[in-house]
């Protein structure tokens, strides 16, 4: 909406100044940091499923090749770290949507796992995690007698 300036100098757009201070913002801290673009709390975007025997979980992590990534897990923690590299170099974008760089993404899991059997296995940008609760952390069942 247009409205006329309080000093008469000009019609003003508080919505059109708005975006534009939103897109500055977006670009400040999109922008690089020391040389390398900083890591997104958001990427990889990830799904977790558990159940009493373990966690899986999928992260959609396209352009990252195996070698680039590093993933590791302490109790009940998952750190996935890695790289993406430019499909391209461009001069100047008109659009850049998609991150690149180094990431980092750390998970709270519900319960901790066993750190040797967790099975990973990255195909077509998909990550799929396979991470398995010790024997000695699941639930037991109690059996109850009468008298």
């Amino acid at each position: 909406m247009a409205t006329q300036d309080v000093f008469g100098w000009g019609r003003m757009d508080h919505f059109e100044d708005m975006r534009r201070l939103q897109d500055e913002v977006n670009r400040l801290f999109s922008s690089s940091f020391g040389g390398r673009r900083r890591p997104s709390a958001g990427f990889p975007a990830v799904n977790a499923y558990a159940n009493e025997d373990g966690i899986a979980l999928t992260a959609e992590i396209p352009g990252v090749r195996p070698e680039d990534l590093d993933i590791s897990v302490f109790r009940e923690t998952l750190t996935l770290r890695g790289r993406r590299q430019a499909a391209e170099e461009a001069k100047a974008y008109h659009r850049r949507e998609r991150p690149q760089g180094e990431f980092v993404r750390t998970i709270n899991l519900p319960f901790q796992v066993d750190p040797e059997r967790v099975e990973a296995n990255l195909q077509d940008g998909l990550l799929l995690l396979s991470l398995h609760r010790p024997e000695e952390d699941k639930p037991k069942r109690i059996k109850v007698s009468a008298g």
